[in-house]
């Protein structure tokens, strides 16, 4: 069972307040067997790590985020506090959780798996939409990155 919650598709908005929508598509697989925080975790630093996350940014709430996902707000509590506890992100109260400026250390063993994980679920969507194999490599070598 996956849940998503991203910005800016037709599915729900992560972080959607009245500053706007966050940057980053978190999507929770919660058949694979890695706890939920720590999914949360992986995709916040890759998404610091690959620049759509940037120093100055504010994540959502923990309890929109929750509420998003239909997880308990305990489990984004966490993941936010081991990337406090990093460095990756900071806390100012009553005004949000931010990026700070440093970057989380890059997992090399773990790139290749996630790279795979990435690609599997682009092709179940696609396929979950009715998109074929050669329609799906036709959209990927038009795409341009704006």
């Amino acid at each position: 069972m996956n849940s998503t919650a991203s910005a800016g598709s037709g599915k729900k908005a992560a972080g959607a307040d009245s500053e706007g929508s966050s940057p980053i598509r978190f999507a929770l697989d919660l058949s694979d067997g890695v706890p939920i925080y720590r999914q949360v975790i992986r995709q916040i630093e890759h998404a610091v790590l690959s620049g759509r996350l940037k120093e100055g940014e504010r994540l959502p709430t923990i309890r929109s985020l929750a509420v998003e996902l239909k997880i308990n707000p305990n489990t984004i509590a966490k993941a936010y506090g081991e990337l406090e506890i990093r460095g990756i992100l900071t806390t100012q109260v009553g005004s949000g959780t931010y990026i700070s400026g440093k970057l989380p250390e890059a997992e090399d063993d773990g790139a290749e798996r996630r790279i795979r994980e990435l690609v599997g679920r682009f092709i179940d969507d696609m396929r979950d939409l009715g998109v074929g194999k050669k329609d799906m490599l036709a959209l990927i070598s038009s795409y341009k990155d704006d």
